[in-house]
């Protein structure tokens, strides 16, 4: 009885957190029902998410900005993208988390509570570039499966946590490893407790990076619930789905992980080109790594409209996976011509980079700016769509706004 009564004011509490208010009369609730409040919940209020912000999809919740909601510098939690795979989990206590490195790889297994890993390893913070592999996969034709993402499945917030590296060195690295992959706190859309939604993960270089961290904090504060509280994984310029949330377990593998989204189509694309439709062997799909090049106008906003005869300042981001952006360039005339776009250095490697510039437009009507970066190797956006793939992957076509002189 003394249980089923904890497990009841568990449960309350968790609902009263999620509607943000008192449940009058909760404890008449009836076993299994869930409040009506919860059933239909407004994510903008949940999540506190800008209510520009567009939802794509509620079971899981996915949500995405707008262009011009991603102007700032730092991309503040109200602007930033949720991509999830299952179900954000229901209790969470930071103070009784922890989490187990193991695997075949391993030389030990350890377990380490938060507090331990705060005060074990040292802390650092960078700024921190993730995007969804699907932004953008709402323009592939034929249509892709999937959430219908447009631009806006991309942030870059400062990112606070001690190095992977550091904590996978304390537990012994073995000459066997080649891969990590991770389990997490997430629930399967079934609520099979033996199903997890996503345990992805990313190879040793990768993995040993600096700035790969086990996060615990996001723009200086603990990070939000609904992108990973109270401890995640942050692996910048590769699939967001790389960085898993709600960290509990992480595996050094002997082999390439093969968790739930490592197999198939899942964050994986073509190994060679293909034509739109066609299918594809499992054995010549590669999984994405860096993503490419890719930019983004962030002011002002599509569909502004300007005096004849004065400058039209415009300001955005752009970004490379683990190269840097070298050159930025804009374009009015549908990209029959393009000028060149100062571009800032990158506060640290993996965020973003800042592009500003002013524009003249020869007379009244109707015009569209085209972004267009170039990543340190050479390689340039295409100005259109990209190679088509079964997911809809890794559409980086340059951004456009929409832009009338009066």
């Amino acid at each position: 009885m003394k249980r089923r009564n904890f497990v009841k004011k568990t449960v309350l509490g968790s609902m009263t957190a999620a509607i943000g208010t008192d449940i009058v009369f909760g404890a008449m609730i009836p076993n299994g029902y869930s409040p009506l409040g919860l059933q239909d919940p407004d994510p903008f209020s949940l999540f506190n998410k800008d209510k520009g912000m567009v939802v794509l999809n509620d079971k899981p919740w996915n949500i995405e900005a707008k262009a011009h909601l991603l102007d700032d510098k730092i991309t503040p939690n109200k602007f930033m993208f949720i991509r999830n795979n299952g179900l954000i989990p229901e209790t969470v206590n930071a103070s009784t988390w922890t989490i187990t490195i193991d695997g075949e790889a391993a030389r030990t297994e350890k377990t380490y509570t938060l507090e331990e890993l705060k005060s074990k390893f040292k802390h650092y913070t960078y700024q921190l570039t993730l995007e969804c592999g699907g932004n953008g996969r709402s323009e592939f034709d034929p249509p892709a499966k999937g959430n219908q993402w447009t631009i806006g499945a991309v942030s870059c917030a400062e990112w606070t946590g001690v190095r992977l590296r550091d904590v996978l060195e304390d537990v012994g690295i073995t000459s066997k490893a080649v891969y990590i992959g991770y389990h997490a706190a997430d629930v399967h859309l079934s609520q099979d407790p033996k199903k997890e939604p996503i345990s992805r993960g990313a190879p040793m270089p990768k993995v040993l990076q600096d700035e790969t961290l086990l996060a615990f904090k996001m723009n200086g504060e603990d990070i939000p619930m609904a992108h990973g509280y109270p401890l995640r994984l942050v692996a910048g310029g590769w699939p967001a789905s790389v960085s898993g949330k709600w960290i509990q377990r992480i595996s050094i593998r002997d082999r390439v992980h093969d968790g739930e989204k490592m197999t198939g189509t899942s964050y994986r694309v073509p190994c060679n080109p293909v034509a739109p439709g066609e299918k594809v062997k499992d054995e010549d799909m590669c999984i994405i790594e860096s993503m490419p090049v890719k930019s983004l106008i962030t002011y002002p906003k599509s569909g502004a409209m300007i005096k004849e005869g004065k400058k039209l300042a415009i300001r955005g981001h752009a970004w490379a996976g683990e190269l840097e952006v070298a050159k930025m360039e804009y374009s009015i005339d549908f990209g029959a011509t393009w000028q060149f776009c100062p571009v800032e250095s990158p506060k640290n490697r993996l965020a973003w980079q800042h592009f500003s510039a002013e524009i003249d437009f020869p007379k009244k009507g109707y015009y569209e700016i085209w972004a267009r970066a170039t990543d340190s190797r050479g390689t340039s956006q295409p100005m259109l769509l990209p190679g088509w793939n079964p997911k809809g992957y890794l559409n980086n076509a340059c951004h456009r706004i929409a832009i009338k002189v009066t």
